[in-house]
């Protein structure tokens, strides 16, 4: 989110405000976080269930019949040794939050911008995608994080992945992705902060920018797609 100056420390042009990518849930922690595999590889998130032969022929991988997650859950339920590796597998899921569908239910509750030695910048998430005007305004050469949390209701999330993509005069000039994770039903909220980004600075890089931020998971469903403007000053706005 914004444009971040550090060019070739990204995947593809450079970072956007990342991804504080969760490190493996250790044993013991499971049942305090909810979340599968806090960090999935990055060739995980562009998996599909298509994969290419030596002679370039596209092969589908059968994954077997598909189960909610109630179901698997239910599945097997006698049995003492797969009963805890569920457990451990699955962390602290909340049954009254596993429906009967296939689809998880991801929903985002808060995104706020922080910068050091300033309170942060809480942005509204419109309903329809579409802020009005001039979403938030960043000083530039300032250092920031993007922070959210959001909710995770029905089934299992996988490989839920940031994107964004930032224009300035109809060019683009930011394209980036991050892996989040992968997340289990829970009663409480999941949150989850960037890591640290820099704005860039001059007289170039001041100036009004738009972007589009989408939250995917690995079958590209869309959970949330923002189409915003943002502006670079040389100050914070003293009333953001």
């Amino acid at each position: 989110m914004g444009h971040d100056e550090n060019e070739g420390d990204s995947e593809t042009e450079q970072q956007p405000a990342g991804t504080k990518t969760p490190t493996n849930v250790e044993e013991g922690d499971e049942h305090s976080t909810g979340m599968i595999h806090g960090s999935t590889s990055e060739a995980s998130v562009y998996a599909t269930e298509d994969e290419e032969d030596e002679d370039g022929v596209v092969k589908k991988i059968n994954l077997g019949p598909q189960c909610t997650l109630k179901e698997h859950i239910e599945k097997d339920k006698d049995d003492e040794s797969l009963r805890r590796w569920k457990e451990q597998l699955l962390g602290s899921v909340d049954l009254t939050s596993v429906g009967e569908t296939l689809e998880p239910e991801v929903k985002f509750l808060s995104l706020e911008i922080l910068s050091p030695g300033r309170s942060g910048i809480v942005l509204p998430i419109p309903e329809d995608g579409k802020p009005k005007g001039l979403w938030f305004t960043l000083k530039e050469g300032s250092r920031y994080n993007l922070k959210f949390s959001f909710e995770v209701k029905n089934n299992i999330v996988s490989g839920l992945r940031y994107t964004n993509t930032v224009w300035k005069t109809g060019v683009k000039v930011d394209s980036s992705k991050e892996m989040v994770g992968t997340f289990s039903p829970q009663s409480e909220p999941y949150m989850h902060v960037m890591p640290e980004e820099t704005t860039p600075s001059g007289m170039f890089a001041r100036g009004t920018y738009t972007a589009r931020t989408k939250f995917l998971d690995d079958d590209n469903k869309c959970y949330l797609e923002i189409n915003y403007t943002f502006d670079i000053k040389r100050e914070w706005l003293a009333d953001q």
